[in-house]
């Protein structure tokens, strides 16, 4: 094929086209912007917002205390199938939370545990890695305070924000602290919470974060609560779950609409659910039914598209299990299997590069 010449005297000579536009597919060659903006007009030209989503599960431990894990593996969101090793987190952590931006996962606090044993010193470390590059994690500076045992996390394409925790002295904290994603640093003070909570689930959009269920001081609760992510201040009262849940699942599900709050967990006399609630996140109000976990698990991981939810392993009769099960966020029903960790675990934390707080 002969050179093409443009105004400017840009040439393009066998450029490679890309198929779709996700940022993982080709676009070699150099481009005329005609060209680009053709592609790009027809939604087949890479962009960074529109990465392949991709799922991140990281530490929590297994059922032996011996087998406290550092590992991080991954799917492919859009597929179904077993995960895949990415890496290892700076430490062994358990009850850890995280958040994440289109192209970065910071995972932070839990226990930082000695190997083969089972409890550890609470820490305010986080750590990050890039999602769409395998490799081990790096340190990303401090959480306010070392309290943020079983934390929860949300955020939105720049900002993550912790809700909540445990200090080991004191017991449940209603602390909040945020930082910027894209540039490391350690966090700075964000709020409080409504009540002093961790074991909580959590779900956003672009704007908006909320926390829901989790354990305080007189066991399970059944309050929702939100935040407006780009600024700061205090909780608001959203409205109430179906029933007081604890032992949720630890990470974002939700689309830029609606908001998974509840999947799975222990009810205020400690028996496992397999219940799903949502809300629309827009509005206040109590959640409403979504259907089933068709395995109950509790102490597990979750992570989103903005159209796909996971729940990623957790405890089954106080046995660590590797079954990954997911739903459909705009519909309603039961979840269907996905496939398995690379381990059984719980206690872990999850992100993806394509939660509802991360869409346009």
């Amino acid at each position: 094929m002969s050179d093409k010449r443009y105004l400017g005297n840009i040439i393009t000579q066998n450029p490679t086209a890309p198929t779709d536009n996700f940022e993982t597919t080709s676009a070699a060659g150099v481009w005329s912007l005609a060209e680009a903006f053709a592609y790009s007009k027809a939604g087949l030209w890479p962009t960074a917002g529109n990465a392949v989503p991709r799922a991140l599960f990281a530490g929590g431990r297994t059922t032996s205390f011996a087998a406290n894990k550092d590992v991080i593996d991954y799917v492919t969101i859009t597929t179904t199938g077993n995960a895949t090793d990415f890496g290892d987190l700076t430490s062994l952590i358990q009850e850890l939370g995280a958040f994440s931006s289109s192209s970065r996962a910071v995972f932070f606090g839990g226990q930082a545990i000695a190997s083969g044993s089972g409890q550890g010193t609470v820490t305010n470390v986080m750590a990050y890695v890039t999602i769409a590059s395998a490799g081990n994690a790096t340190d990303f500076g401090d959480l306010t305070a070392a309290n943020a045992q079983s934390p929860a996390g949300v955020s939105s394409s720049t900002r993550g924000v912790r809700g909540g925790g445990r200090d080991p002295n004191i017991g449940p904290v209603n602390t909040m602290d945020y930082v910027t994603i894209a540039s490391a640093g350690n966090a700075t003070d964000f709020g409080d919470l409504l009540s002093d909570t961790y074991l909580m689930s959590s779900c956003n959009s672009s704007t908006r974060g909320i926390f829901s269920g989790g354990a305080g001081g007189v066991g399970a609760t059944n309050a929702i609560q939100y935040i407006t992510i780009a600024s700061v201040g205090n909780a608001t009262d959203f409205g109430d779950l179906s029933e007081a849940i604890t032992q949720l699942a630890s990470g974002i599900v939700s689309s830029s609409t609606r908001g998974i709050v509840s999947m799975g967990g222990r009810n205020s006399g400690g028996t496992p659910v397999n219940i799903i609630n949502y809300v629309t996140i827009a509005s206040t109000g109590n959640s409403a039914d979504f259907g089933d976990l068709t395995t109950t698990v509790y102490d597990h991981a979750g992570a989103s598209s903005t159209t796909r939810g996971l729940a990623a392993g957790g405890l089954v009769s106080n046995n660590a299990v590797n079954n990954i099960q997911y739903i459909e966020i705009a519909s309603t029903g039961n979840s269907t299997d996905f496939g398995d960790l690379s381990l059984a675990r719980y206690r872990f934390a999850g992100a993806s590069n394509s939660h509802g707080g991360l869409a346009a």
